[in-house]
C-alpha cells in the first residue's frame, strides 16, 4: 500500500496565487501531516480525488470529536501554523479549516505572526453556563511550524490566564510529546520559567497585544498540573489521563 494522504482546502491567495481556492494533498507519516505533495485547482481536484482516495483519503475528518487523551499525552489539532498571520479556525459544522472573517474579510493578524502552533484540544467544550467561552480549549504548541490539520500528542507545561474583553481566556502552553519534535528542553513549568523565561515573556506579551492594545488583560501563569486540571474540567469524556500526559 502507498502512504496515506489527506486533502486540505486552502485559499489560493495564501499560496501566492491571485484568487480562488485550491486543494493541497499532504503526505501523512506517523500520524503527522508532512510536506504538500501536490496542489489541485477545483476542477482538477474533482478529477483527482478518486486517485488520492486510493491512497487513504476518506470523508472530511471530524477533528472536533477526536479523543482528548491519548497514550502519549494530550491530543491537539493545529489550526494556525507557527509563523502564520492568518486566523485559521476549524468549522465543526462544515468539518473544514477556514480563515476567520472580520467585517466580511479574511482575518489577518496585524502584528507579529503566531509564536507557536495554535489550535485546540478535541472533545473539550468550555461551557458558557459555567464560565466558558463556548469553544474548545485553546493550546499553543511550542515547536517548528506544523501544517493546518496536524493532530499531535503534547505535554502541557503551563497555562496562561487572561481576560479578553472582560471574559476569561485560558491558553494551554505545551510541547510535543515526541522529544524529537521539541525545540526547547523545557519539560515542566520550572524549566520553562527559569531556562526559557524570555520565551515565556514573548508568549505572554504576544497574547496581550496581538489583537490590539487593551483588548486583553494578564491574570497570571499556572503550572502543568493546573493545565491538566483545566483540560479535565472541560473534557467532554472524563477519561483518566495517562501518566505521560501529566504536567508538572
Amino acid at each position: 500500500m502507498g502512504r496515506p494522504f489527506v486533502i486540505v482546502q486552502k485559499t489560493i491567495s495564501r499560496l501566492g496565487i491571485p484568487s480562488g481556492r485550491a486543494y493541497i494533498c499532504f503526505e501523512i507519516e506517523n500520524s503527522m501531516i508532512k510536506k504538500p505533495v501536490f496542489y489541485l485547482f477545483p476542477v482538477l481536484a474533482l478529477l483527482s480525488f478518486a486517485g488520492c482516495s486510493e491512497l487513504g483519503v476518506g470523508p472530511a475528518k471530524d477533528f472536533q470529536n477526536l479523543p482528548t487523551y491519548v497514550e502519549k499525552g494530550i491530543n491537539v489539532v493545529v489550526e494556525i501554523p507557527a509563523g502564520t498571520n492568518h486566523k485559521i479556525e476549524y468549522d465543526k459544522e462544515k468539518k473544514e479549516f477556514v480563515v476567520d472573517q472580520r467585517n466580511g474579510k479574511d482575518r489577518i493578524i496585524d502584528f507579529l505572526p503566531y509564536p507557536g502552533n495554535y489550535g485546540f484540544i478535541p472533545s473539550t467544550y468550555m461551557d458558557p453556563s459555567v464560565g466558558g467561552d463556548g469553544d474548545a480549549l485553546d493550546v499553543l504548541v511550542i515547536g517548528e511550524t506544523l501544517p493546518t490539520g496536524t493532530v499531535i500528542p503534547v505535554k502541557p507545561i503551563a497555562m496562561l490566564k487572561l481576560l479578553d474583553e472582560g471574559e476569561e481566556d485560558t491558553k494551554i502552553i505545551a510541547v510535543p510529546a515526541d522529544t524529537k519534535l521539541r525545540v526547547m528542553k523545557a519539560t515542566d513549568f520550572q524549566d520553562f520559567s527559569i531556562a526559557y523565561d524570555g520565551a515565556k515573556h514573548i508568549i505572554e506579551n504576544w497574547f496581550l497585544y496581538y489583537d490590539g492594545l487593551g483588548t486583553a488583560e494578564f491574570k497570571g501563569w499556572e503550572d502543568g498540573q493546573h493545565a491538566m486540571h483545566e483540560i479535565e474540567k472541560w473534557a467532554v469524556n472524563k477519561e483518566p489521563a495517562d501518566a505521560a500526559a501529566t504536567g508538572n
